[in-house]
């Protein structure tokens, strides 16, 4: 039997995969389930130093599963208790994605809407194929994306992410790496091979190191700016005192690679 949320591990890379194409990759309870309990697992697991988040099939995630949303209706409140838990199960997945150690990109293509696009928002870094579209389009059922706002609106730019929220308009790859939603837009054919590229790449770092500069990179971002430098400031001090860095500084110095544990 597949699994909703596919693992497959790389050497030191997770390459997830959301795996219901025939609902273009909703995010159903069961989805959402799946996905928490994967990254719940990543969390603690010191073998993997980058996640990349996929989807199977002809798109990557089409938002949340309206017709489980529909099926809420039927209780005596309307689904107002469940719209409530939904809500909140969700928004708990989103933030477990830049609370994980790990870095995560999203590997991004076909479509990207609503509850979709939110997930890509979250993630700490996303490469599209050309021909992707993204849109937080729930506006044009009668229903403002207002959820996926929160992830939208802090990594692009307000009057953007505005305009998308209340048009319903979709923008494409292009468009989205101009504005910051991704980072790198690649052929479709190519998308794969450049997204792991990238995975390489940061996980050829001092995994320490990373770890503790993703956390403070998000802790710092709510920060006044005074507050945050204090704060990085300190973490920069016990990032020196790792026994890695400092031979990764030694080693630098001498021209060598660094002897890392």
């Amino acid at each position: 039997m597949n699994e909703l949320v596919e693992i497959e591990k790389r050497g030191v890379i997770a390459h997830l995969t959301l795996n219901s194409p025939g609902t273009l990759n909703a995010l159903s309870d069961a989805m959402l389930a799946a996905l928490a309990a994967r990254f719940a697992a990543l969390a603690g697991d010191a073998g993997v130093k980058v996640v990349v988040l996929k989807g199977a099939g002809k798109a990557f995630c089409a938002g949340h599963d309206l017709r489980e949303m529909q099926a809420g209706r039927a209780a005596p409140d309307k689904g107002r208790a469940y719209f409530a838990d939904l809500f909140a199960r969700c928004a708990a997945v989103m933030q477990m994605i830049p609370a994980l150690p790990q870095p995560v990109i999203a590997e991004v293509h076909g479509i990207a809407t609503a509850a979709g696009c939110q997930l890509v928002a979250s993630c700490d870094l996303a490469v599209a194929a050309e021909g992707t579209r993204f849109g937080v389009n729930g506006v044009n059922i009668g229903l403002f994306c207002s959820t996926p706002m929160v992830a939208l609106s802090r990594v692009v730019p307000r009057k953007v992410a505005f305009e998308m929220l209340t048009t319903g308009e979709f923008i494409d790859a292009a468009r989205a790496r101009e504005i910051g939603l991704v980072n790198r837009t690649v052929p479709h054919e190519g998308l794969d091979a450049a997204t792991s590229a990238l995975a390489e790449t940061i996980a050829a770092k001092l995994g320490a190191a990373v770890r503790v500069g993703k956390r403070a990179f998000y802790d710092q971002i709510g920060m006044e700016t005074a507050a945050a430098y204090a704060h990085t400031g300190a973490v920069m001090v016990e990032n020196m005192l790792f026994r890695d860095t400092a031979e990764g500084v030694q080693a630098f110095l001498e021209k060598r690679k660094p002897d890392w544990a």
